[in-house]
């Protein structure tokens, strides 16, 4: 998976990773509000999981969160995860 972008589906209120051919992999929900964004829930595709699609996700939405100026609420036990991970993110959490 070499050309996975990850787009902001502003409509939908989630973050979206598709693969080469254009299909869905998956998807980080958030909700806006007050200078913070709140990320509720991360879907990875059953046939897309182990090969890196969710952490591509994750650092997408939290580079273009930092890039808007907005804090971040990890509700998602993913992306709380995934954060935990990787302590150059932690400085996002309110």
């Amino acid at each position: 998976m070499t050309d996975t972008p990850v787009t902001n589906n502003i409509e939908r209120k989630r973050f979206e990773i598709h693969v080469e051919d254009g299909r869905l992999a998956g998807f980080a929900e958030y909700v806006g509000r007050d200078g913070v964004r709140e990320f509720v829930h991360t879907v990875v595709k059953d046939q897309f999981e182990g090969q890196g699609i969710g952490g591509k996700l994750a650092r997408a939405a939290l580079d273009q969160t930092r890039a808007d100026g907005l804090k971040v609420v990890a509700t998602c036990p993913f992306i709380k995860g995934w954060i935990g991970k990787h302590p150059d993110y932690e400085g996002l959490l309110v």
